[in-house]
């Protein structure tokens, strides 16, 4: 919709402009719900005067007596206040101010809601705060000066009085009076206005306020100020604000003080006991902190015996203080606070735009300069606030400013002049006076656009004023430490001075520390933003352990860095956990102590002994933990340096940058250390892991000893490790506990540091390891035994080289050598037994070099023969002899030779352990066995054979693989002389078929451990199969079966191998002695080979049968169980006839395409075979054959058709989609198969649909005169389309080429004389020429759908057009399937179950619009009548004199069934066409064609016989008039009436036709006088009917209340009559404009009526339409039928619109009959 355009339309088309009504009642009550604040009329009456610069404002409510507590008889004030206090209600509010009185544009912007001040200095905006006194006042009085004003009210609507007070009663001052609405309001809560009072007071510009309760004065407020004192504002603030809409140009600071004068009755709490009912009230006004909480009841629900005593207690102290306020209630206390305002000069500069916007939404413009000020109260204020109340012998008794300090609940508040319900979140008062509050000014306006804007740039300048102001503070607080510090004699900042200011500071902190604020949290976001941004560098002021320091050069210490470093400025520990230091750090701007620091700090002293201790163990924790990464550390480790002294100021000094060590567990601290070592009394308590990660590293053992080595010379004897023996043995005690605990290289580096020096003490003295002995060696007295080593692990002296043999030199010289010739000797020779004993004892103790040297030694002999002939002469290393054991005798192998009885050598003694360790063999080898085998030793071969079988688990030759062999070793079966290698035989037997060796039966459960396969290798049993396939089924059964059991072994290259292979043998019959069964044995490949049989494809292709297990060969090999379809689209391609004579039937050779054509997919994935599909005549077609003597355009079929069927190329057949072309040229066409699926195959294969073939030449002939048809039928198709293409795609979705949408933008209808259809077959020069009576021809991008005009068009033809539009492939189903669709009407269809609810719902919303469309038109008509007018009477005036009297008119002809006219009246003159006659006109305007015999017939029907009976059209005879007779006709002045002003009044009658029980009212609409009409009739009453059903198309249908028959009988039998008639009569009246519902049915069964007009509702005779036009509509001439029944009606409605003008059939009523057939007849 174009609403731009629509709203021009409105300003220049609309209706005459309206001023919007205010309810002013209404409005101030809405205005006044917005209003949920206390005391908001008090707030807008100080606000007033503080508007105005007064300086007092008296505030005093005036009370009325109670009429049920009388007042006591006493002259005590307390008592009597009391009173009043508890009993009197509330009569009149009195405000009172000393400004300066109204201006005249005061008083007229008083009477005006919502006009706000304008100067924008001032805070009211809206001009609705004033209206806040009609809460409780119904009519307030108002006096300024000389003047004053009284508002009251006329209904809802206010008005005001202005009068002028005699000077002798004028005051200079401005009160406001206010009368209370009702006398039962109690007074409020004291304390809780005292409260608001003394809040109010803050920032406004009054001096003084008082409160009086009639003559009491209960509170005076004063307030009085220091000078301002200038604050600088330093070059690092920021004073822009983000949008650079406001700057802070300058800043001062001042010192505010209130004193509050009050009577005890402000904390007075009248007793329940003696209140009454009124104090429900009294506490009802109280302030939300008098009231009971939820919190104080659920703490009273979960209190415990605690929490009532200490309730108990503040209850008691509760009561002492009331009883001594109630004493005296008027007794006054004075309570003074203290406060500080940093006020801010706030430059704005916004743009044009912004500024007009500002202006429309506060009704003033934004000022060019405002205030703001920041309201805290420093920590000595607060304390001085605190000591300052003076109340009643000591006792507080009201807290007057507990909502004034920000320090206290509910905190901080945004002021907006007066306080708003919107907190700062911080302990800080606001005062923005420019801010923008809500219209009720409860908050700040945070939604609108511009005053958003405008506001959030206020609360960040009080961002950057909060900033000003806490800088100050700040400022004044270091100033104060210095001031401290210079007071004492050390003249610097002391930890004392800091921790006297720390509470100080805290409130400082505390007071600018920023949470949620209320109700809107993004207050406290936005000012708290602005806080910490407005600082040009990263830092703010902090109290720190030196005082006041930015935070860029104060750190955050822990306690452990603070125990050895002391001059770094940190947070202190009592303000650690304050909000503003969390958020200090979580900022960023306050860090902990860095390396540098404590680099800087490092650098700057020596640590001394405790504070190395802590820095090492700090250091260490840090650098495990990562905190300290290893630049660091070393940085910090070389600028370390400590002094080490026990007292003095002098001692050790320890450079950390050298220390590489620590000592650990392992080495004493008493023995000496190196220097790069940290002594252990500085590492004691701190874990290794910890020290390691300082770069240094436990002491270790080898370098301790290179140490004491490399200083032994320097040292004295005692602690000499060469020479002192008690030192050795204590370093090596040492060296020893360790020894198991050091790593390879560090056992290496010892013994490399030891073994070459005298380190062992032993009984001849110092000697090397190597060359000392344990003391278990025993063999020879002279050896060098240690001593005194008793403590030292054995493993770590053999390490060093100690020893526990003598060497094998020695042993070789003195016990196996013969003695010299002739000497003697104290030890006799040794046997080899003899030498292994004593080896085998001390093999633990033999060095390895000794054992290699033994093992290489010969030192045994062999068996000479049997165990019993002795041993050899020859020596025999021990690897080369075998252990004695029978079974090893047999192999013929040598036999340690081991004296003494059988059995005497036992395995598992120690010297045979001992002989295995030196390589005695227990048996011998695989390879050795195989050649044992493979000996030509029969016998040999039998017990090597037999060996490896039976110890082959035992001796583990599984390990060996003995198939990898070459050599021959194992018989054959049936050949057991023939050896042959492992890998030349198998086990299984079947596998001889392909001529593979055999393993000898017996061995074969021993093949595995020969390696012996059971089966040979697949590929060479393939390549033998493709060498020598089988020659018959016998050969290839078993063969084929062997394979059957390899198949898991066949892999793919196997089975491609076999697959192209011809070993398949099939016995095929020879084509030259088919008749003779001949045959012969071919071989064929397995993929082209089918396994098991086919009755269908058997003689075809190869089928074979050669097992299950064989088949399953084959199938894995390639063959399938039947041809799959490209196989079978090959065949058929390339031998379809072949194939169609083997299937011997055409539906079987249908049913093979028909499965080819559901692989169609997979088909084209072979290109080759897809066009040879689409180019050979292998397709099914069949030719229709017929007798000679048929036409070829008949159409019936007497006897079934004959089908020939023949093979073709998909070009050659078509496929039918034409059944009415089929029937023409069938004789011509070779078709396809009529199914779906078929046919879809032959058209992807490139058949054509015959209507692709048949040229269609439609003929249209001239375009018909009339086209109303055209455009109905147009409209018919549309509609019923909608439902067929709904219904259709339930079946045939993908039939579906264009929708509805696609119709009605390209499809349209014309109708002509004639048209023609013209059908040719192409390239078979046949033609065939039809008439059609619809049909539909492209034109460019539309498609025109001509109807021929003769007669009613043939719905299937149209059907059959339009299908052709929207369906791909239409079909004479389809065309089927649309028909009944054109041919039925909507109610049928619904009746046959179509939903077609939506279209008739369509049609009534047209109707509607419709009827919309006529009342414009009549609209227009009726306009241009005026025009009419207005011509006639300048032709009138211009043709005076020229004017001539009219002709008398002839008779006018009678209605039928109408009364005779009175004889008084002279017939009027009807209008008469020229050429054609009137029925002419009529039939063709309904778009027909009547004969002559018609027009006669309606011009006699028009005037019937004068004998004729008159038959009721209407009420009966003329109505008289109240004078007794009848109207009399004017005076003819010979002036023709206006034409227009007879058209009004046929457009007046047309208009007054109406729905019969419409709702409306029927009012005979106006005539402009004609002189040709007769005199005035009344109306009739309406006939004796009642409702009984809507037609189709809606029209309403009565029937006569004595009816004969049942209602629904009637309907029932009479349905297609009214159907007819309510089509007539729609048509006829569409002719006139008249609305479809105004026109109605009736039927009675007797009576002459008929037609009549009721109350402008037309009601017609069903009877007279069913005697008069039926039959003549249902006869052969249905066309002439419908023009006479329309004429005729349209007739009667003429004469019935006439009544609407004229009640009696008189000359006036015959006028207004001919008007509109003569208006409508053109």
């Amino acid at each position: 919709m174009d609403y731009a355009r629509l709203r021009a339309a409105a300003f220049k088309h609309g209706e005459d402009e309206e001023a919007v009504t205010v309810d002013t009642r209404a409005l101030i009550d809405k205005v006044l719900a917005r209003y949920s604040g206390e005391w908001t009329t008090l707030r807008e009456l100080i606000q007033n005067a503080a508007d105005a610069q007064a300086t007092t404002v008296k505030i005093k409510w005036e009370t009325l007596p109670s009429t049920q507590v009388p007042l006591p008889s006493t002259t005590n004030r307390s008592d009597l206040l009391k009173h009043v206090i508890t009993n009197h209600t509330l009569r009149r509010l009195v405000v009172e101010n000393n400004g300066q009185p109204f201006t005249k544009t005061d008083w007229g912007r008083l009477k005006r809601i919502a006009e706000g001040n304008p100067d924008e200095t001032k805070i009211g905006a809206f001009g609705v705060g004033f209206y806040s006194v009609f809460a409780d006042c119904e009519e307030p009085l108002i006096s300024s000066g000389s003047e004053a004003m009284a508002f009251y009210w006329k209904g809802n609507a206010l008005f005001t009085r202005k009068l002028q007070i005699p000077s002798a009663e004028a005051s200079p001052n401005t009160t406001f009076f206010l009368e209370y609405r009702n006398t039962t309001t109690t007074l409020p809560n004291l304390l809780s206005v005292g409260q608001f009072l003394a809040t109010s007071l803050t920032f406004v510009s009054l001096q003084n306020i008082e409160f009086w309760i009639d003559d009491w004065q209960v509170l005076a407020l004063r307030k009085k100020s220091s000078p301002s004192i200038e604050i600088p504002i330093p070059r690092s603030l920021g004073t822009e604000t983000k949008e650079r809409h406001m700057r802070l140009a300058g800043a001062d600071r001042t010192s505010t003080q209130i004193d509050a004068t009050f009577m005890g009755v402000l904390g007075w709490k009248p007793q329940t006991a003696s209140a009454g009912k009124s104090n429900d009230a009294y506490y009802s006004n109280s302030s939300t902190s008098d009231l009971p909480s939820l919190r104080s009841f659920f703490s009273r629900l979960t209190a415990g015996v605690g929490h009532e005593s200490a309730r108990s207690k503040a209850l008691k102290e509760e009561k002492a203080v009331q009883d001594v306020i109630s004493e005296d209630v008027t007794t006054l206390s004075t309570s003074s606070i203290f406060l500080r305002v940093t006020s801010g000069t706030v430059a704005t500069k916004v743009s044009s735009s912004f500024a007009s916007e500002l202006e429309r939404a506060t009704k003033k413009p934004p000022p060019r300069t405002t205030k703001i000020a920041i309201l805290t109260s420093s920590y000595d204020e607060t304390v001085a606030s605190e000591t300052s109340s003076v109340g009643i012998n000591g006792t507080k008794v009201a807290d007057v400013f507990s909502t004034v300090l920000p320090s206290k609940k509910p905190g901080g508040r945004i002021f907006i002049g007066f306080p708003t319900t919107q907190t700062t979140g911080a302990g800080m008062h606001v005062s923005a006076p420019s801010v923008i509050p809500t219209v009720e000014r409860e908050a700040i306006d945070l939604n609108a656009r511009w005053v958003r804007t405008w506001n959030i740039e206020m609360l960040r300048v009080a961002g950057i004023m909060s900033r000003l102001a806490f800088s100050n503070e700040m400022a004044d607080l270091n100033d104060k430490l210095k001031r401290m510090s210079e007071s004492n004699k050390k003249g610097r900042i002391s930890p004392t001075d800091v921790e006297k200011c720390i509470p100080e500071a805290l409130h400082i902190l505390k007071t600018y520390t920023f949470t949620d604020s209320t109700p809107s949290g993004q207050v406290a976001q936005i000012v708290e933003e602005a806080f910490w941004m407005a600082h040009n560098h990263a830092s703010i002021e902090v109290f720190s352990s030196r005082g006041v320091l930015s935070t860029s050069k104060v750190r955050i210490s822990s306690e452990e860095v603070g125990k050895f470093v002391s001059g770094i400025p940190v947070i202190l520990k009592e303000m650690k956990d304050a909000p503003f230091i969390q958020k200090l750090i979580t900022y960023g701007l306050v860090r902990d102590i860095t390396v540098e620091d404590i680099y800087e700090e490092l650098g700057s002293k020596a640590l001394d002994k405790d504070q190395l201790l802590h820095f090492v163990s700090w250091a260490a924790k840090c650098a495990v933990t990562g905190e300290l990464d290893p630049p660091s550390r070393k940085r910090l480790m070389d600028v370390a340096v400590a002094t080490i002294s026990d007292g003095g100021d002098s001692g050790d000094i320890i450079a950390l940058g050298s220390i590489k060590n620590f000592l650990g567990a392992n080495i004493p601290p008493t023995l000496p250390i190196p220097l790069s070592t940290m002594p252990a009394s500085f590492t004691t308590n701190i874990p290794q892991v910890q020290l390691q990660a300082l770069g240094w590293e436990p002491l270790g053992i080898a370098p301790w000893l290179k140490f004491l080595v490399e200083i032994a010379p320097s040292k004295g004897e005692e602690q000499n490790i060469t020479k002192s023996s008690k030192f050795a043995v204590q370093v090596l005690t040492v060296v020893s506990k360790s020894w198991d605990n050091l790593s390879i290289t560090s056992k290496s580096s010892v013994v490399s540091t030891l073994q070459h020096i005298t380190v062992m003490p032993t009984k001849v003295g110092m000697k090397k390891p190597g060359e000392s002995f344990f003391q278990s060696v025993k063999l020879f007295d002279d050896l060098p035994t240690i001593q005194g080593c008793n403590n030292l692990k054995e493993k770590f002296l053999v390490a060093l080289g100690v020893r526990k043999t003598v060497d094998l030199e020695t042993i070789f010289t003195r016990l196996l050598n013969p003695p010299p010739m002739g000497g003697e000797t104290k030890h006799k020779q040794w046997s080899h037994m003899e030498l292994i004993k004593y080896l085998a004892s001390v093999k633990e103790d033999i060095p390895a070099a000794d054992m290699k040297k033994l093992t290489e030694s010969r030192l045994c002999p062999a068996e000479a023969g049997s165990p019993n002939q002795g041993g050899t002469e020859r020596l025999y290393k021990v690897s080369e002899l075998y252990e004695p054991k029978d079974t090893l005798r047999a192999l013929q192998l040598p036999i340690l030779y081991w004296p003494g009885p059988p059995g005497s050598f036992r395995s598992n003694s120690t010297e045979a352990k001992f002989l295995y360790s030196l390589g005695l063999r227990p048996f011998p080898t695989v390879p050795e066995l195989v050649d044992m085998m493979a000996s030509s030793d029969q016998t040999l071969r039998s017990n090597a054979m037999t060996y490896f079988i039976s110890n082959h688990h035992l001796n583990g030759y599984a390990q060996f693989d003995l198939s990898a062999t070459d050599k021959a070793i194992l018989p054959l079966e049936g050949n057991k002389n023939q050896l042959v290698p492992p890998s030349a035989c198998y086990t299984n037997e079947r596998a001889a078929i392909l001529g593979y060796n055999i393993l000898k039966k017996d061995l074969h459960q021993h093949a595995n451990k020969f390696g012996v396969l059971r089966d040979p290798p697949i590929t060479g049993c393939v390549e033998r199969l493709i060498a020598k396939p089988p020659q018959d089924r016998n050969a290839a059964v078993p063969l084929f079966s062997y394979f059957a059991t390899r198949l898991n072994d066949l892999g793919q290259n196997h089975t491609a191998k076999l697959r192209d292979a011809l070993v398949v043998p099939v016995t095929r019959k020879s084509e030259l002695s088919r008749e003779k069964s001949g045959s012969s044995v071919v071989h064929i490949r397995p993929q082209y080979c089918y396994l098991g049989s086919s009755s269908t494809y058997g003689d075809i292709f190869d089928f074979v049968d050669f097992g299950v297990d064989a088949n399953t060969f084959l199938f894995k090999c390639g063959a399938k169980n039947e041809p799959t379809k490209p196989e079978i689209a090959q065949l058929a391609c390339g031998e379809p006839a072949r194939l169609l004579s083997v299937l011997q039937s055409p539906e079987k050779y249908l049913n093979l395409l028909r499965s080819l054509a559901d692989e169609l997919p997979t088909l084209k994935r072979d290109r080759d075979l897809y066009k040879k599909m689409k180019t050979s005549p292998w397709l099914l077609g069949f030719r229709e054959l017929s007798s000679s003597k048929e036409k070829p355009d008949s159409l019936d079929d007497d006897e079934a058709p004959i089908k020939q069927y023949q093979l073709a190329p998909p070009g050659q057949i078509v496929v039918l989609d034409d059944y009415i072309s089929y029937r023409l040229f069938k004789q011509s066409l070779l078709c396809a198969p009529e199914e779906d699926a078929l046919e879809a195959f032959y058209m992807a294969l490139g058949s054509e649909t015959l209507g692709s073939k048949v040229q269609e030449d439609v003929k249209i002939g001239s375009h018909a005169g009339e086209q109303d048809g055209a455009q109905w039928l147009r409209k018919h198709v549309l509609e019923r389309s909608k439902i067929f293409l709904h219904e259709y795609s339930k079946y045939k979705r993908d039939s579906i080429k264009r929708d509805e949408k696609w119709l009605e933008k390209n499809l349209q209808v014309e109708a002509v004389r004639s048209i023609a259809l013209r059908r040719s077959l192409r390239g078979q020069g046949q033609s065939h020429v039809e008439k059609r009576s619809a049909a539909s021809v492209q034109n460019g991008s539309a498609w025109i759908l001509y109807v021929a005009a003769e007669g009613r068009p043939d719905m299937y033809q149209v059907g059959q057009a339009i299908c052709q539009l929207l369906l791909h492939r239409p079909s004479q189903q389809a065309y089927f399937f649309f028909e009944p669709f054109l041919k039925l009407d909507l109610l049928d269809l619904r009746a046959r179950g179509y939903n077609v609810d939506r279209i008739l719902r369509a049609k009534a919303a047209e109707a509607r619009i419709a009827e919309e469309a006529r009342r414009k038109a009549l609209e227009a008509e009726q306009q241009n009548i005026r025009e009419r007018e207005q011509e006639w009477a300048r032709q009138t005036r211009a043709g005076e004199a020229a004017r001539e009297t009219a002709k008398t008119p002839e008779r006018n002809p009678r209605m039928p069934g109408g009364f005779d006219e009175s004889p008084e009246e002279e017939p009027v003159d009807i209008p008469q066409k020229p050429k054609r006659g009137l029925l002419s006109n009529l039939s063709r305007r309904f778009g027909f064609e009547t004969d002559d015999d018609a027009q006669k017939q309606l011009d006699s029907f028009l005037t019937p016989p004068p004998a004729a009976e008159p038959k009721q059209i209407g009420p009966a005879g003329p109505t008289p008039t109240p004078g007794g007779g009848q109207k009399q006709k004017q005076k003819d002045d010979g002036l023709v009436t206006n034409p227009a002003a007879v058209q009004q009044n046929l457009l007046n009658a047309i208009k007054s036709t109406r729905a019969h029980d419409s709702s409306g009212l029927f009012t005979r609409p106006e005539q402009t006088e004609v002189k040709e009409q007769g005199t005035y009739c009344d109306s009739k009453p309406a006939h004796n009917i009642n409702f009984a059903a809507e037609a189709p198309g809606g029209m309403r249908v009565f029937v006569a209340k004595d009816l004969s028959i049942d209602t629904g009988t009637f309907l029932s039998t009479n349905l297609a009559h009214i159907k007819q008639f309510e089509a007539i009569l729609k048509d006829v009246g569409s002719v006139y404009g008249l609305p479809s519902k105004s026109t109605h049915i009736f039927y009675d069964e007797h009576g002459s009526t008929i037609a009549f007009n009721s109350s402008g509702s037309i009601f017609c005779n069903l009877r007279w339409f069913n005697q008069l036009h039926w039959t003549k509509i249902q006869g052969p001439r249905s066309g002439e039928g419908r023009a006479e029944a329309a004429t005729w009606w349209w007739v009667v409605l003429a004469h019935e619109l006439a009544h609407n003008l004229v009640d009696l059939h008189n000359s006036d009523h015959s006028y207004y009959t001919q008007v509109p057939m003569a208006t409508f007849s053109g």
